[in-house]
């Protein structure tokens, strides 16, 4: 799957465009990883614990983005961004989305 946050993708050609899809995640933080990262927060810097768990929500919702692109029939998303969400004190949505389409090499 190829996926751009540009509205093209350099060397190809949109040939159909298959619409809207999106790729949801929730999650919360456990209290060890509140826990971790309160310690971490006393110290300063990068808080891993938080940081691991933001790159697997968006990491989630990535490739739940991409398999309902695929299910659509699309080879690419076009436009592809992300969104966040709390939904209450330590529960957050995560969100990407973007245009599903078809793509054929401009040479080919």
């Amino acid at each position: 799957m190829i996926v751009s946050t540009t509205n093209e993708v350099a060397g190809f050609k949109i040939v159909r465009h298959l619409g809207l899809v999106r790729g949801i995640t929730v999650r919360s933080r456990s209290v060890v990883g509140n826990f971790v990262g309160g310690i971490q927060s006393i110290f300063g810097g990068q808080i891993t614990a938080y940081a691991e768990l933001a790159e697997h929500a968006r990491q989630e919702a990535f490739d739940l983005m991409c398999e309902h692109a695929s299910q659509g029939g699309a080879n690419a998303v076009v436009g592809m961004r992300y969104d966040a969400n709390d939904i209450m004190d330590g529960i957050t949505e995560v969100l990407a989305y973007g245009s599903a389409v078809w793509v054929e090499p401009v040479n080919g």
